[in-house]
């Protein structure tokens, strides 16, 4: 039976000692084979094009721009490639770049050799993963943005209706207060219910009340 191919992997990084670092810990591993090495965003795409790497471990931070960049480059050439972003940052805005670029996971630098050649396996299997140190404020962050886009889908009047809603008016007092025929504003309740994928008006009106008492905290 022929041996599973080694996972190839590309090493982005502008410090040379980590460059080589991270080559001697990969190359030790028996499915593990460094193809490239790169200092650059020009030399990461560069790199890529030609060694056709299975994993790129990217640097946030490189001389000539970013690893988001890199990343995004590399992945609009070749969507197969997965990139695990290695860092001494936890920046959120790094996090969300990356994750946006197509990135598949986000490490910092501190963790031990075992859990960086872990992740590539990982990543390289199709897994996804973050440092558990950067997760938590970027999964808000998304979460609140995700709801952000939800009310950002109703209509003007549609979210009039929804405030009206959250005061506790009934269809009728909402279409005699609005100028609209009961049917219609019931139309519209149904609309606003399906783009925020509940079933109950207080559901809707407790949505919209936890997302106004967030705000309150947060100002």
């Amino acid at each position: 039976m022929a041996a599973n191919p080694k996972l190839k992997v590309l090493i982005v990084d502008d410090h040379d000692i980590v460059r080589r670092g991270l080559a001697m810990l990969i190359s030790r591993q028996e499915d593990l084979s460094v193809v490239a090495e790169a200092g650059t965003v020009a030399e990461a795409v560069e790199k890529a094009r030609e060694s056709v790497p299975d994993v790129v471990v990217m640097d946030i931070r490189l001389p000539d721009g970013t690893g988001i960049e890199a990343c995004r480059d590399i992945r609009d050439e070749n969507p197969d490639v997965k990139v695990l972003m290695l860092t001494s940052y936890s920046d959120e805005e790094a996090v969300m770049g990356s994750i946006m670029a197509g990135a598949s996971g986000y490490l910092l630098k501190e963790i031990r050799s075992q859990e960086i050649v872990d992740a590539i396996r990982r990543v390289g299997a199709g897994q996804s993963l973050l440092d558990p140190a950067v997760t938590a404020g970027v999964l808000e962050r998304v979460r609140r943005g995700k709801e952000e886009d939800v009310l950002a889908q109703l209509t003007d009047q549609e979210q009039k209706i929804l405030e009206l809603i959250a005061e506790g008016q009934t269809n009728r007092e909402i279409a005699g207060q609005i100028n609209l025929s009961d049917k219609t504003v019931k139309n519209y309740v149904s609309n606003i219910l399906g783009k925020l994928e509940v079933s109950r008006r207080s559901q809707a009106a407790a949505f919209l009340a936890e997302r106004r008492g967030r705000r309150e905290y947060n100002s």
